[in-house]
């Protein structure tokens, strides 16, 4: 039986006065719980790590090159070979090409919404935005569904909260993401408030505790809010994080051998990723970074050649330490952006937005790996071959976690929304 939250306990106290005690209320419930069994799915993946390029990453200069298009469609990069039979990555992702026979690469996504917001909400919630509900993204319907484990925060961003669409939306605040405020790839990176004020001892912040649980319990006993409960909640997990050793070690990079951190690379991406993970080897669930800016309207070939160098270190990197470290198989690790870019470079020498098809990488957790999943069109403008749309993505990353995604969750006004509407599980991509 699940966890009873305080909405089953108001029930339990208003059905006793019709005639049913609580014994009766739990065999009911063991019943429906009976009757839902077939709804159990195995976890695969115990942890996500969601790798978001924000802008628009370009298919055609990252996953999807088209070297038999015309010059105004394929641009100036050139393919390379990869350890997918067949499959070609663009030529600055040498190392990534190396591990390709451990990654799928999805081809074929799509979406119709072209504005920035907009599809960084359906790649974030697995859901089109909507003027009368904000929806949960996938991190905080992880926190939710699951919890802490090992003291740790379920949800975690690096290094802070990206974009509004990575919160909570209709859910209580007390699933939104811990931040760190500061980026690890900075000499004097500390993660915020997760130390003790000066001068203050473990006895010291026990009796702290003790008198800050004294006056949440008075207001709790006023009134009764989201905002107390969440504030509660932060409480709660702020204390067995800072007192937790092992969960603070969890944030130290410096724990890692200078080898290891310069084959991720000393940088925003080496070591965001490095610290994405420490974070899920020491129990988070679910951590979100992000990495560069790819909306290359102007000289597209120039930026790509700034940025994907960094990214294709630490991304070939990460993987080759999950795997290494025995993570890969239970970490689902994501690579995504809110759209693609246009098929034809434009008179700036760069690409538009374009939501009608773009790629997404998967690795581990269970997924299949070296292979291409769908695929897109000769000059890259629309899917030629099973299209897949952000609530598809969705379903698939919430089922290898264990997560049914047509489950209800419960909106205000005690509305039941389902975690995701119209997905399906990518059934042909799960090992």
């Amino acid at each position: 039986m699940s966890r009873a939250n305080r909405r089953e306990f108001l029930t339990v106290g208003a059905v006793a006065g019709v005639g049913l005690t609580l014994a009766d209320v739990l065999r009911m419930e063991s019943a429906r719980a009976e009757q839902k069994s077939y709804d159990f799915i195995e976890a695969k993946a115990k942890s996500v790590i969601h790798i978001y390029l924000p802008g628009g990453a370009a298919q055609q200069e990252l996953w999807d090159p088209k070297p038999f298009a015309p010059i105004e469609y394929r641009g100036d990069l050139k393919p390379i070979k990869t350890k997918i039979a067949g499959a070609e990555f663009s030529e600055y992702l040498t190392k990534t090409a190396a591990v390709a026979d451990k990654l799928c690469v999805i081809r074929s996504m799509t979406h119709g919404e072209a504005a920035h917001e907009r599809g960084t909400h359906n790649m974030f919630t697995g859901y089109r935005p909507s003027p009368a509900l904000k929806y949960p993204s996938m991190g905080s319907v992880v926190s939710h569904e699951y919890g802490p484990r090992n003291n740790l925060p379920p949800y975690v961003c690096v290094p802070n909260q990206p974009n509004e669409f990575a919160g909570t939306g209709y859910l209580s605040s007390s699933f939104a993401p811990f931040t760190l405020g500061s980026d690890p790839s900075r000499p004097d990176f500390q993660v915020r408030d997760l130390t003790m004020a000066k001068g203050v001892d473990d006895s010291r912040f026990a009796q702290r505790r003790s008198a800050l649980d004294a006056v949440n319990g008075y207001f709790r006993s006023k009134e009764r809010s989201d905002a107390i409960d969440a504030m509660d909640t932060f409480y709660e997990r702020a204390y067995n994080l800072i007192s937790s050793k092992e969960a603070r070690e969890a944030f130290n990079l410096n724990a890692e051998s200078e080898k290891v951190r310069s084959e991720y690379g000393m940088n925003e991406a080496g070591q965001r990723m490095l610290m994405a993970k420490r974070l899920v080897g020491a129990g988070v669930r679910f951590v979100s970074l992000t990495y560069g800016g790819w909306d290359m309207h102007t000289g597209i070939s120039r930026s790509i050649q700034r940025q994907v160098p960094t990214f294709d270190q630490a991304y070939a990197a990460l993987i080759t330490d999950l795997d290494r470290n025995g993570l890969l198989d239970s970490t689902l690790v994501m690579v995504s952006s809110e759209f693609g870019r246009t098929p034809k470079i434009n008179a700036q020498a760069g690409r538009d937005h374009w939501p009608k098809v773009f790629s997404v990488a998967l690795a581990g957790g269970g997924i299949k790996k070296g292979i291409i999943y769908g695929s897109s069109n000769a000059i890259a403008s629309e899917p030629d071959e099973d299209a897949v749309g952000p609530q598809d993505l969705a379903t698939t990353v919430y089922h290898q976690m264990g997560i049914v995604a047509d489950k209800e969750l419960m909106a205000p006004g005690n509305r039941p929304i389902e975690i995701v509407d119209g997905g399906r599980v990518l059934k042909d991509i799960i090992a």
